[in-house]
C-alpha cells in the first residue's frame, strides 16, 4: 500500500481499524524512517533493480515504445554523469542522485518497493496493516513475542544492509505529522509537531500568491479533521491554524472566509463552535468519504 498524502494515511488506517476491526489491545505500531533514501546503493545495483522491477511488472520487454535495455542505458547516462560543484572542486556521485530531481524519487521508490517485499511477506501472513510514503513506512504488529519482532527487523537489516533505517515500535508513535496511539483497542490520533520546528509559521516562499496559501489553509484543515479523533483536539488545531494565518499578515476576513467554506462544504457550519463528539464523528466521517472518492 502506498499513502498518497497525510489524510490518505489516516483514512487507510481508520478503515483498517473501524471497518475491518483489526485493532487489538496488544497491537503495536511500527514507524520506520529510511535515512539514506537518496543514496541507497551504487549506480549499477540501482539500474539492475529497475530492470528487475520492469521485467517483473511489464507484459513485454517494452514500456510503451522503449525497451527495458534502453531504459537501463538512459539511466546509466543519467546516474554516471551527475556532477556537482563545491568549493572550487567538481564531484561525481557514486551512490544515488540529487534529491532535487523528480527521477531520483522514482528510482528510490522502485528500489524501496523491491526491498519492502521482505517486510510484506511476513506481515501479510498475519493480516497486518502496512503502507509507505516515500522514505517512511508504517505497519501494525499483533504478535506479542518481543524476541520474534526483534529478529524479524534484524533479519531485514542483515539481508539488505545498504538500506539504513531508524525504527520506533510502541503502542503510540509519530508518523507523517500524526501522533497515533492504541488506547485499549481504540484508535486515538492528533496532530504531531516536532519540538524543534518553529510554531505559527507558513510554508512560505518568496513570490507565493494568496491562492497558494488558500490551498494550504484548506489542506491543513482537512488534515486536522482526518488526524484529530477528538473534537477538542480538532478545535485546538483549528484555532492554531487561524492564528498562524493572522500572525503572518493575513486578514481576519481571509481566515473567516476560508474556514467558513471548509465547514459549509458538508453544510455543517455549527460544527465550528461545537464540542459535540457525535456530531464531530459524523463530520469527520464525511471527510473520509470525500477523500476516498
Amino acid at each position: 500500500t502506498t499513502f498518497r498524502d497525510e489524510p490518505d494515511f489516516m483514512y487507510q488506517l481508520y478503515d483498517h481499524v473501524f471497518t475491518k476491526r483489526e485493532l487489538q489491545s496488544t497491537t503495536l505500531f511500527c514507524a520506520i524512517k529510511i535515512t539514506n533514501y537518496y543514496t541507497l546503493d551504487i549506480h549499477k545495483n540501482m539500474i539492475d533493480t529497475v530492470g528487475y522491477f520492469l521485467e517483473e511488472n511489464l507484459v513485454t520487454n517494452k514500456f510503451e515504445e522503449v525497451t527495458i535495455q534502453n531504459i537501463k542505458n538512459l539511466l546509466h547516462i543519467f546516474l554516471y554523469n551527475n556532477v556537482f560543484y563545491y568549493k572550487d572542486q567538481i564531484y561525481t556521485l557514486t551512490k544515488g542522485s540529487p534529491n532535487t530531481m523528480p527521477l531520483s524519487d522514482t528510482l528510490s521508490n522502485i528500489y524501496v518497493f523491491v526491498w519492502q517485499k521482505q517486510i510484506l511477506k511476513q506481515l501479510q501472513l498475519n493480516n497486518e496493516f502496512f503502507g509507505r510514503y516515500k522514505d517512511q513506512i508504517f505497519f501494525t504488529w499483533n504478535n506479542g513475542n518481543e524476541e520474534e519482532r526483534g529478529s524479524f527487523l534484524q533479519a531485514i537489516r542483515d539481508k539488505s544492509p545498504n538500506v539504513q533505517f531508524q525504527k520506533l515500535i510502541a503502542s503510540s508513535v509519530p508518523f507523517l505529522n500524526a501522533f497515533v496511539q492504541n488506547q485499549n483497542s481504540n484508535l486515538f490520533s492528533r496532530i504531531y509537531r516536532h519540538p524543534f520546528i518553529q510554531g505559527y509559521s507558513l510554508p512560505y516562499e518568496v513570490g507565493n500568491t494568496k491562492l497558494v496559501h488558500s490551498d494550504w489553509l484548506r489542506s491543513v484543515l482537512i488534515r486536522a479533521v482526518c488526524y484529530c479523533s477528538s473534537v477538542e483536539d480538532f478545535n485546538l488545531e483549528r484555532i492554531y491554524l487561524e492564528l498562524t494565518c493572522l500572525t503572518n499578515g493575513y486578514s481576519l476576513r481571509f481566515v473567516e472566509t476560508h474556514v467558513q467554506h471548509f465547514f459549509n462544504f458538508f453544510h455543517l457550519h455549527p460544527m465550528r463552535y461545537s464540542r459535540d463528539q457525535i456530531m464531530y464523528n459524523k463530520f469527520r466521517h464525511n471527510w473520509f468519504n470525500y477523500i476516498k472518492i
